[in-house]
């Protein structure tokens, strides 16, 4: 089954171009199917790159999944087209009256700053507050991982003595759990990030699990117990070139070291391996199968209601 978004959203052609069913707007009205809902608060400054990116990992479902696209209005972006955003993105307050099955959260390169120092972090908290009762389960990836996690349970982050960035080996630590079902034992994942979560509150919180971690990158998957949150500090989505794209931009900013076992031998003039896709499009199919589809009410107004 396909995933249904706007016909004439960037992404469209991109997936299309890949082979992706994409379904357009005017043949969806015509199914006879309720499509899960899905709401995507998209913080990062490229956002057509990275609306894609995740409906890329969204349409490995034979589910329709409606996705409905959201930004902050309590800050600007400087990085994608004014134009973009009027046409494709919602606000909150043009949303907050409806009920989704699903919401992503993604990350955002602000983890330099304080929670509150963020200026759209009371904005970002309101959501998180409304997502409660108005969305059946939230995925949250790196810095979005790291506010949820300090948001809904205290824990708290760790600046890095430098960024860490690149593919790194992960072990599955609950193989029973439906969200790393079919993973392999030890299995790949990006990551690109200055900051990491504290381990030891997550297990002490009681409230949540460790899926998967690494002995480098440190904590990967964490879910609570109910299966409404899950926290992924990495980036399961990102495409082949993305960390070098990250690697030639800090170059200009100022420096940085080659993402580890991204380059075959640390030689930037070769190209990547690809190890870590088919885990990504498991990942979020899984979130989408187990903990969407099979447990949303049918009726979103049900939500929210013991």
């Amino acid at each position: 089954m396909p995933i249904k978004i706007p016909d004439k959203l960037p992404a469209h052609k991109t997936l299309e171009n890949e082979n992706v069913f994409v379904i357009n707007e005017q043949r969806a009205l015509c199914q006879d199917i309720r499509p899960l809902k899905i709401l995507l608060l998209n913080l990062m400054p490229k956002k057509i790159e990275t609306e894609t990116q995740i409906l890329r990992m969204l349409s490995n479902t034979p589910l329709q999944v409606e996705v409905e696209l959201l930004k902050t209005s309590s800050h600007q972006s400087k990085t994608t087209a004014k134009e973009h955003l009027i046409q494709f993105y919602k606000t909150f307050d043009e949303i907050k009256n409806q009920k989704f099955d699903g919401m992503i959260i993604t990350g955002a390169p602000i983890e330099h700053l304080e929670f509150n120092e963020v200026n759209y972090w009371d904005e970002l908290c309101d959501i998180m507050k409304w997502g409660k009762n108005n969305v059946y389960s939230t995925f949250y990836i790196c810095w979005g991982a790291q506010a949820g996690l300090y948001y809904h349970y205290g824990i708290n982050r760790k600046l890095l003595d430098g960024k860490i960035s690149g593919i790194f080996e992960h072990t599955v630590t609950d193989s029973h759990h439906p969200i790393v079902r079919g993973f392999d034992e030890v299995f790949y994942a990006p990551h690109s990030s200055h900051a990491s979560v504290n381990k030891e509150q997550i297990v002490r919180s009681g409230s949540l699990k460790i899926l998967a971690e690494s002995n480098i990158a440190g904590v990967y998957i964490i879910a609570d117990n109910a299966g409404r949150n899950f926290f992924v500090t990495g980036h399961s989505e990102y495409d082949l070139y993305t960390l070098k794209e990250e690697y030639l931009r800090d170059i200009q900013t100022g420096g940085a070291n080659i993402p580890c076992n991204y380059f075959p031998n640390d030689d930037t003039n070769l190209s990547p391996v690809f190890n870590w896709r088919s885990h990504g499009y498991l990942l979020y199919s899984n979130w989408i199968n187990y903990f969407v589809y099979q447990n949303t009410p049918y009726d979103l107004d049900k939500i929210g209601i013991s």
